[in-house]
């Protein structure tokens, strides 16, 4: 049976609330879910900002949560956001499955709102926007090669940008 976005036990996607409707002034955790990494983004509605913030190793399961839990701790977001893996044509994968997982196991240990968003293409505007400011060379050797905290960002702004809060274009994205 097909899982629906919304249903119980299901990470929402994103929709934009009314356009008469305040924004409530939030900070967000966005999390770009992969089997052997999990690239992490901070920002807030206020500023309708998203930034990279770190990566963290996909296993062992036990050190993935305690370091979330710790991101948590210090940053203290109101929601968090995680990409929702398609294929192309928008049809559900295993990794999608897996990242849906992910934000269910999120909601259940941390007690947030969690919203899903369709990340397809995050990656590749990741590259290119790391390509464009020249950071690949510049990244801590935690980042170094890795494109993930990135793609977290490029979410983030994709999810601000569903809420209205974002410029048009491009998304507010630091490279920093």
């Amino acid at each position: 049976m097909p899982e629906v976005p919304g249903s119980p036990g299901q990470p929402t996607e994103s929709s934009a609330p009314p356009s008469s409707a305040p924004i409530q002034p939030e900070t967000l955790l966005a999390f770009d879910f992969g089997v052997r990494r999990i690239g992490v983004a901070l920002g807030n509605t206020l500023s309708a900002s998203a930034r990279p913030l770190t990566l963290i190793d996909s296993a062992p399961t036990d050190q993935r949560f305690a370091r979330i839990a710790e991101l948590i701790r210090t940053w203290q977001p109101d929601r968090l956001v995680v990409g929702r893996p398609l294929d192309e044509d928008g049809s559900l994968t295993e990794t999608t499955r897996l990242a849906e997982r992910f934000a269910n196991q999120l909601r259940g240990r941390f007690g947030l709102v969690v919203e899903a968003v369709d990340e397809r293409f995050s990656s590749r505007e990741a590259q290119a926007i790391i390509a464009a400011t020249g950071r690949r060379g510049a990244q801590s050797a935690q980042h170094k090669g890795h494109d993930d905290p990135m793609a977290a960002a490029v979410i983030l702004a994709q999810y601000l940008d569903a809420l209205g809060r974002s410029p048009s274009s491009p998304p507010p994205v630091s490279a920093s």
